[in-house]
């Protein structure tokens, strides 16, 4: 019988970021990483920096234009290369089922990654999620404070690019 393989990476992270640098940074460490493809859930209260985190990443991966909140527009689509990446808000969605209204089933593809925000909200229909990010206020609120995150994730490629990540973000 084969040895069980060896994570490369712990399951987890957790860790404390500093206003909006350290937000878009750790998106940004995300992208270097070679995060390309699959789901990613970002949890939080309104303003801990979920569309932030989107941000950094975006601008890592190298989109030079407007990166606009899909708060009000539900989703918003960018191109990197040959990847597609699609930034849904759910916060607004009174039915997990509107996601196919959304073009989520255009979006789930070999070449496509996808951030959802409020995933709780699409319960049931959203994929599983290759990479889970929790954020939470660790200061009194505000932009400038504090933000605690635990990243967790959900395989081994998912935890090696999470090591890889958290690696880049405290060199």
């Amino acid at each position: 019988m084969d040895d069980p393989p060896t994570l490369a990476a712990p399951a987890s992270w957790e860790g404390v970021l500093v206003g909006e640098a350290g937000t878009m940074a750790l998106g940004a460490a995300l992208a270097r990483a070679g995060l390309c493809r699959g789901a990613v859930c970002l949890a939080g209260e309104l303003g801990t920096g979920k569309t932030t985190l989107v941000r950094g990443f975006l601008r890592a991966a190298g989109v030079t234009g407007t990166i606009r909140s899909p708060t009000f527009t539900l989703v918003e689509e960018y191109r990197v290369g040959t990847m597609r990446v699609a930034h849904y808000d759910l916060y607004r969605l009174s039915d997990p089922e509107e996601l196919e209204l959304l073009g989520l089933r255009d979006h789930l593809t070999a070449d496509s990654l996808c951030f959802f925000e409020w995933p709780e909200r699409g319960v049931g229909v959203l994929p599983d999620p290759q990479i889970d990010i929790r954020l939470e206020y660790a200061g009194g609120g505000g932009a400038d404070d504090a933000r605690r995150v635990r990243c967790t994730g959900s395989e081994c490629a998912a935890r090696d690019l999470l090591g890889r990540a958290t690696r880049d973000l405290f060199r």
